[in-house]
């Protein structure tokens, strides 16, 4: 039965690389397949396999993200920053960090699609290339995303097994954990970009005027951080009522859409439906599929092969894990790599003494910056991409690795040397 759910996993891994936009299909049909083979039981799939906690925060947030952009605040905010900068190269740079931190909280495709007008304006206004601009905001949401809990898929997968609460990724037993790593990646990544637009002085540049129409999704997104905070606080890990608490939020904006913002039926339905279902479905077949893979001694195996071909060297671990993650999350989904990963990390960490963190946030790191790579390394990218297209601008894939190469490499080097440093 071990290499039959091997030969399943690795079918379906093959076909999700190959078809990616059909990638909830196959995962749902492995995790079918691993089910009426009797590898796992329908009642263990839906009571302990699935998280619920994971998916609970995954479509409450994408909810309250979808609100904040139509509040057309994260605009209006954009607009002030250009006003204050001290020069065009800084407003640039504080455009994309402000992609970042938003990035942290609301899903990064979401951030890139409410943040690319802006960029758009300002690079017309300015007379330079768009490329470099778009790029750097897909860039940047997808390394702050992975700062917080809920900042993207691969973080709530993370915190679902080491236990992880909102304040966890803060600090953790003292010491400054993942957020921290990632803001020293964003300073790299920040300067780097600074380079580019550093020559360009102050020029008066006239925007549209961005009229919020409500502060209230800003709230709520305020509201969500500060309760996953106390939650945090009053209950140790990753607690069902962080879920619990997320999905509620949600549905609290949309109950505010519908009756204080006069949406009808069916542009509720379409809110609904634009949410990222594709995603969600692709998780339940992946968490299936993982417990299977699991129960089979498999993760155990592919540990031992890692312990043996590390031959305890710490650094080499360490090293192999993080340029692996980056260079297979430049290709593939990120999303069933890290699950599949994480418990050999953490095994792999426990059979060398170490701290589970050292190799766990190694490969949280890699695969999540590694996703920059390419242009099709993130959904991010892609909508990058998709946008300059449609304005008659190709972004090659040479072009794409000229830029974002030396980002990922500089930023996934900063992040990991702050964690091997504190972490070690």
């Amino acid at each position: 039965m071990k290499y039959v759910v091997l030969a399943i996993a690795l079918s379906m891994y093959a076909l999700v690389i190959a078809l990616p936009h059909k990638k909830a299909w196959f995962t749902l049909a492995a995790g079918l397949l691993v089910t009426v083979l009797g590898v796992v039981s329908p009642g263990r799939v839906f009571s302990e396999l699935i998280n619920w906690n994971v998916l609970l925060i995954y479509v409450g947030s994408l909810i309250i993200a979808d609100l904040f952009i139509y509040s057309r605040m994260p605009s209006y905010l954009a607009d002030r920053i250009v006003e204050r900068a001290p020069s065009l190269g800084w407003a640039v740079v504080f455009i994309l960090i402000m992609t970042g931190l938003l990035s942290a909280f609301v899903e990064n495709v979401a951030t890139v699609l409410v943040m690319a007008p802006i960029a758009l304006a300002l690079s017309e206004k300015m007379k330079v290339d768009a490329r470099i601009f778009l790029l750097g905001l897909a860039v940047m949401a997808n390394l702050q995303g992975t700062a917080t809990l809920v900042g993207n898929p691969p973080s709530m997968i993370f915190a679902g097994f080491a236990g992880y609460s909102f304040n966890d990724f803060f600090f953790y037993q003292g010491k400054p954990s993942v957020f921290f790593a990632v803001q020293v990646g964003m300073l790299v990544g920040a300067a780097f970009f600074f380079w580019f637009y550093r020559k360009m002085g102050k020029v008066k540049i006239d925007l549209p005027d961005e009229k919020v129409v409500s502060v209230v999704p800003t709230l709520l997104l305020v509201l969500l951080v500060l309760g996953l905070a106390a939650i945090s606080f009053m209950h140790d890990g990753f607690s069902i009522l962080s879920g619990g608490f997320v999905f509620a939020l949600g549905l609290v904006g949309l109950g505010w859409y519908v009756l204080f913002q006069k949406k009808s039926a069916s542009d509720t339905w379409k809110l609904v439906k634009s949410l990222d279902w594709e995603t969600i479905l692709f998780l339940v077949g992946i968490f299936v599929v993982l417990g299977a893979v699991s129960d089979t001694g498999l993760l155990e195996d592919l540990s031992a092969f890692l312990a043996r071909a590390v031959g305890g060297n710490v650094l080499l671990g360490f090293v192999s894990i993080l340029l692996i993650s980056v260079l297979l999350s430049g290709f593939i989904d990120n999303v069933p790599y890290i699950i599949v990963m994480l418990p050999v990390a953490a095994s792999l960490s426990q059979a060398m003494g170490l701290k589970p963190e050292l190799y766990m946030f190694a490969l949280l790191i890699g695969s999540c910056l590694g996703g920059n790579l390419t242009p099709f390394g993130a959904s991010a990218n892609v909508v990058a991409v998709g946008i300059l297209k449609k304005r008659g601008t190709v972004v090659g894939f040479g072009q794409w690795i000229r830029v974002a190469g030396p980002f990922t490499v500089l930023t996934t080097f900063a992040s990991a040397l702050f964690v091997w440093f504190v972490w070690r």
